[in-house]
This record gives C-alpha cells, structure tokens and sequence, in this order.
C-alpha cells in the first residue's frame, strides 16, 4: 500500500483509517472495553472490520458494543469473554470463536500492578496477563490466522520496554519476594517486544506479519485502574498527553494501513517505524523466553503448533 498519508503523534485512528474499507477482515482485540483498545475496536469496525472485543469483564465487554452499535450503524462488533489471567479462560475463548480464519490479533490488554499478584497458574500477574496470557491466545489461534491471506499479530508494548535493560532470566517471572511495580511492568512490556519478533522469524515464510508498538506516554486509560494514586496522575497529566483516540492510532496503522511487508520484527511510534532497545532486538533472548513461555504451554495442556 502507498504511503500518501503523512500521520504524527497528534493522528487518531479515524484519521489513519480514512478511506479504507476492510470488510471482511477479522479482528481479534484484547482488552477493549476502554480506553486505547476501545477506539482500535470501534475504528476498526466502522472501517468495516469484523471485531470481537475480548476482555475479562462481560459488563464492561458489552457495554463497549453497546456503545460502538449505538454511534456506528450497521458495524460489525461482538464481545467474547476472555480473562488472560486465567489460561482456562483463553482456551475457553478459542474454542467460542466460531471464525475459521482471523487476519489479525491485536494485544493490547495490559495491567500496570500495584502489589504482588498471581494469575491462576501461580505467574506474577503483570507479565502472566502481557505476555503468557497472550502467548498462549497466539498459540491457540494461529492455525486460523495463518490462514488468512494477510495474518497480522500487533502487541501493544511501550517505551517502558526499555528498564529493566535486560530481562533478568533468574528473577523471571518475579516473586512475591523481589516483586517491584515498574520492573514487572517493564518486564512484561520487553516480553512484548522479543514475543513477536520471535513469532516472526518463526512463522514469516508461512506469510505472517508481527509487529509492536509504543501508543504514546500515559494516555488516559484505565491501565492504572489497581492503583489510586496512578490513576489520579492519568488524570491529573490527561491534558498534555494524548487522547485515547490519537492512543489507538499506531495500533491501526500496524494492523491495516501499511503492507505488512513493511511492519515484520519491526517496532513503531506515532505511526511510523521506530528501535526497540538492543536487549528486545537480541534473538538469544527471544528464543529464551519462548522456550519459557512454550514450556509453561505445555505445563497448562495449550496445544502445540
């Protein structure tokens, strides 16, 4: 696809969608009852997106369709229950989605923590919901996404990726004893980046395209929804940043305005190509940690690929 749009850190998702029509694609979006991931899912769907709205809560789930079909009309939007907190609970969702064929997955479910918590397989849960919750939901569905003629994986990781400078493998996942907010946030933001440019060199001669992105510094989202103190700052800071909106718009840009060629492995920014640090861009660590995340797949009974 040409280039002939010019899009910067103050473009929303409407703005990078303009003129597309992407009826008949399928679009899976984790955690889009709000913010960020909202309005992927909704402008997606008025671009003529097939998407289902995969979150933990059915209220807020449906409430974020009934919402998008209110001010959209005849979009295509649905809500299947997905807790990535809980591996029973992504298998269960795999097993609803009636689609034979997904084109894309988009993970931007995410969780900023305020103590030391447990997903229900006993994983720190920050990195368990970022990365293994996801990895597992990847694992699951790529049978079907590589079917498509165009399979995308887009996960929504951060600048935070950056600190810790290296993924400490012996205090990984983190414990109750060494747990430290910002160094599991970042853990889990890192394990984004080196999770798809692993899936990447594993399954791009199959045709598949993956990519992450930065969305922009402390959008106003409901990330910090654990934490008082955290979301008062969201708000206090909410008129410098950017808007949910303008969040979402690299999210959509990855997922179906560039030729998929042009986002393999890579990692962007105000929608355009950016560099993840050297620790995520080190195959070693990426082989490491899927090996992991494999090794945790077969402890819980995911089925291989």
């Amino acid at each position: 696809m040409a280039h002939a749009k010019k899009f910067g850190s103050r473009t929303d998702s409407d703005q990078v969608l303009d003129g597309l029509d992407l009826t008949g694609k399928k679009v899976v979006v984790t955690g889009a009852n709000t913010g960020i991931g909202y309005e992927t899912a909704r402008s997606l769907a008025v671009a003529g997106a097939e998407v289902v709205v995969a979150c933990r809560s059915e209220d807020k789930g449906k409430s974020a369709v009934d919402a998008i079909q209110k001010c959209h009309n005849d979009v295509r939007v649905e809500f299947k229950k997905l807790d990535l907190s809980s591996i029973e609970s992504v298998k269960a969702f795999s097993e609803n989605l009636s689609w034979d064929t997904i084109d894309v997955i988009i993970g931007n479910a995410g969780l900023v923590p305020t103590n030391y918590q447990q997903t229900d397989e006993g994983i720190e849960q920050c990195v368990g919901v970022c990365h293994f919750g996801h990895f597992a939901l990847c694992k699951l569905l790529l049978p079907r996404l590589l079917k498509s003629k165009d399979p995308r994986v887009v996960m929504v990781s951060s600048e935070s990726h950056r600190a810790p400078k290296k993924l400490n493998f012996k205090k990984f996942p983190l414990t109750k004893t060494n747990f430290a907010v910002f160094t599991a946030y970042g853990q889990a933001k890192l394990c984004n980046v080196l999770f798809v440019n692993e899936l990447q060199r594993r399954f791009g001669d199959q045709g598949l395209n993956a990519c992450s992105l930065h969305p922009g510094t402390l959008i106003t989202t409901d990330i910090g929804r654990n934490s008082g103190l955290f979301s008062l700052l969201m708000t206090l800071i909410s008129p410098l940043t950017k808007t949910p909106n303008q969040g979402a718009s690299t999210t959509v840009y990855c997922a179906a305005y560039i030729n998929g060629k042009d986002m393999q492995g890579a990692y962007f920014s105000h929608c355009k190509r950016g560099k993840s640090s050297a620790e995520a861009n080190d195959p070693e660590v990426a082989k490491h940690l899927w090996d992991i995340s494999e090794a945790f797949c077969e402890e819980h009974n995911v089925a291989n690929i």
